[in-house]
C-alpha cells in the first residue's frame, strides 16, 4: 500500500512483524496513528516521552506497520509524520506454524485448504467491520448462524451437503444479483445497493480442544 492509501485490515504472517507489534505501547501508538502524527503529538496522547516514542516508532516502521507520510514544521523544528500502514491489523494462525506438515495437509485436501483461507478471510472482514462500526458510527447489516448436527454415516453426510448446496443455490439465484464463486471482482451495483459475501461452511466439530 503507499502512504495515501492505508488498508482497512492487515493480516500479519510475518513472526518477526508479530514481534515488532507484540508491545502494548506499541498497538497504543498505532491506535493513534490512524490519522498522521508526529512523534511528540503521538507522546502527549499516550502519555510517554518523544524519545520513547521514537524508539517504538522505528521499530514500527522497520516492520512497516508505520509509514513516514510528510513533515510539519514547528518553529525551527521540521517534524516527521507517521502513519500506521492499516486501520486494523488482524494475526494469521499461519505466523505460528513451523514445519512442513500443514502446509503439506492443505496441499492434499483442497476443501480443507479453502476453509482455513476462507476462516482467515472472515476474520479479516470481521475487523474491519467492527472498525466501520467503532468509528464510523455504520450500523453494519451482517447476520452468523451456526448449528450443531450429527451424521449416521459418510452417505448421510454427503446427502445432507449436496441437499445444503442445492437449497443455497436456489437462494442466490433468486435472490441475488451475482453466483459467481468468486467475489474479488464486485457485482454490478444499482445505486444505494451494497454486495454481500455469503460463506458457507461445513466441518467436524474440534471437541473441547479450541479456547
Amino acid at each position: 500500500m503507499t502512504p495515501d492509501a492505508p488498508a482497512r485490515v492487515l493480516a500479519i504472517r510475518d513472526p518477526e512483524v508479530l514481534q515488532a507489534l507484540a508491545h502494548p505501547t506499541r498497538v497504543e501508538m498505532l491506535e493513534v496513528l490512524r490519522e498522521p502524527g508526529s512523534a511528540a503529538a503521538v507522546g502527549r496522547r499516550i502519555g510517554q516521552p518523544r524519545q520513547r516514542v521514537n524508539h517504538h516508532l522505528k521499530a514500527l516502521e522497520e516492520a512497516g506497520l508505520v509509514d513516514r507520510v510528510g513533515t510539519r514544521q514547528r518553529g525551527n523544528f521540521t517534524e516527521t509524520l507517521y502513519r500506521a500502514t492499516a486501520c486494523s491489523y488482524v494475526v494469521s494462525p499461519a505466523v505460528s506454524w513451523s514445519g512442513p506438515q500443514r502446509p503439506e495437509a492443505l496441499r492434499s485436501q483442497h476443501a480443507l485448504e479453502t476453509l482455513v483461507a476462507e476462516g482467515e478471510r472472515l476474520q479479516l472482514a470481521a475487523a474491519g467491520l467492527l472498525d466501520r462500526a467503532a468509528f464510523e458510527g455504520e450500523e453494519v447489516a451482517s447476520a452468523c448462524v451456526t448449528a450443531e448436527l450429527g451424521f449416521a454415516d459418510e452417505a448421510q453426510r454427503a446427502a445432507f451437503l449436496n441437499e445444503y448446496l442445492e437449497v443455497v443455490k436456489d437462494l442466490i439465484e433468486r435472490h441475488g444479483r451475482s453466483t459467481r464463486p468468486s467475489t474479488d471482482a464486485p457485482a454490478t451495483e444499482g445505486p444505494g445497493s451494497e454486495t454481500y459475501r455469503v460463506l458457507l461452511a461445513v466441518h467436524p466439530k474440534e471437541e473441547g480442544s479450541v479456547q
